[in-house]
């Protein structure tokens, strides 16, 4: 792994996080798998802080239903074997908890999705961005990100109309969930503007050296790839000669990462939402405010947003039910209007588990990154 933001709270074994409140005996459990080592800990990381300050908020405004809130967080380790056995040590431990959220990719996410459903728990992912999950897992796993062929089509839609790129090459890691659904949705997305994809290639790890040999020209290149190996494909793919643009999902955004390439000034990425310091919108500017408060010396990102909303989701489905058992909170959360998140507003409409909402587009440049514009795409990929 190449950078970890924020490791100190690391926990060696499960952690039962009571956020700003003293001990009480009504308490509502919230069950947590984050990736906080690992090749996921820079998605990872950001989510987790941003549940947690959802949690110690709600507990300085009383709570869910005058209930205070605990977080009962673990370290899935992005090992798929440890994630299962965590969520049901989690469920074991914590009778009471009626739904575990975390993790932001497909692959992780099913591991403890499934363990979920199979004890009758819900699942609520804040960032695992498959539009196929529900399915997976059904009746129990929400989205709280939209799906990757909204993103898809958010790239494409801009890759054409406002880059006018006519001609792309694709590279993806092809032994990740994540990424080759990326580039599908992508490719079937640029080509219905009528674009045209003059490679698509893929790799497995370590072998990102031998996929760009011998690329040919093109407008633009769409690289799907793991978060924790973004910075040594962009540096390779660079040192090639290639100087154009580079686009991707929102597995590029690896936040304070993007230090170790200060040069780099046309990768672009799609992501969830615009928390950056010059977002003067008052909501954003309270998150950011209360983050630092908490964070010291760190810098939010879209992921840390989905950490919060996913929490705040999860508090706004139960007032609405008035209950805390794990029915109420589904039938209440299935039709859950106009939810007004740090991500965008969040709907849930036509027995869907993915919510609509629009996609934020970035651009890294001088080691940070930067807002470019919101995209709401009208011709999207089916699942």
């Amino acid at each position: 792994m190449y950078y970890a933001r924020f490791l100190g709270f690391i926990p060696f074994c499960l952690l039962v996080l009571l956020a700003g409140c003293e001990k009480q005996d009504a308490i509502m459990n919230i069950g947590a798998i984050y990736n906080l080592t690992g090749e996921q800990q820079n998605l990872d990381i950001p989510s987790s802080q941003g549940a947690e300050l959802a949690v110690a908020e709600l507990n300085q405004n009383g709570g869910i239903l005058g209930r205070q809130v605990s977080l009962v967080l673990v370290d899935g380790e992005t090992n798929t074997t440890i994630i299962a056995q965590k969520a049901q040590q989690l469920i074991d431990e914590t009778s009471d908890m009626p739904v575990i959220i975390g993790m932001s990719d497909t692959d992780v996410v099913l591991a403890a999705a499934k363990v979920a459903a199979k004890n009758q728990r819900l699942f609520i992912t804040s960032g695992a961005t498959s539009p196929l999950l529900p399915a997976d897992v059904p009746g129990y796993l929400f989205l709280a990100c939209y799906g990757d062929n909204v993103q898809a089509a958010a790239a494409a839609d801009w890759a054409y109309s406002d880059l006018k790129a006519r001609s792309v090459v694709v590279l993806y890691k092809e032994d990740m969930s994540y990424t080759a659904l990326l580039r599908a949705y992508f490719e079937d997305a640029f080509r219905g503007h009528g674009g045209d994809i003059i490679v698509s290639r893929g790799y497995k790890t370590g072998t990102f050296a031998g996929a760009i040999t011998d690329l040919p020209d093109a407008d633009l290149v769409y690289l799907a790839a793991s978060p924790d190996e973004v910075i040594a494909d962009i540096s390779a793919l660079r040192a090639t000669g290639y100087a154009g643009p580079i686009a991707s999902g929102d597995g590029f955004d690896i936040g304070e990462a993007w230090s170790q390439l200060p040069a780099e000034n046309k990768a672009y990425f799609t992501t969830h939402a615009d928390v950056g310091l010059n977002n003067t919108d008052p909501k954003v500017m309270a998150f950011r405010k209360a983050y630092a408060a908490k964070f010291p010396g760190h810098e939010p990102d879209a992921f840390t947003a989905l950490g919060y909303d996913t929490v705040m989701l999860i508090a706004a489905a139960a007032e609405k039910a008035g209950s805390l058992k794990v029915d109420a909170i589904r039938s209440a959360l299935s039709d859950l209007q106009n939810f007004g998140g740090l991500t965008g507003s969040i709907s849930y409409e036509d027995g869907s588990h993915i919510p609509i909402k629009s996609v934020a587009l970035f651009k890294a440049t001088n080691g940070t990154e930067v807002f470019v514009r919101e995209i709401l795409p009208t011709e999207i990929p089916g699942p």
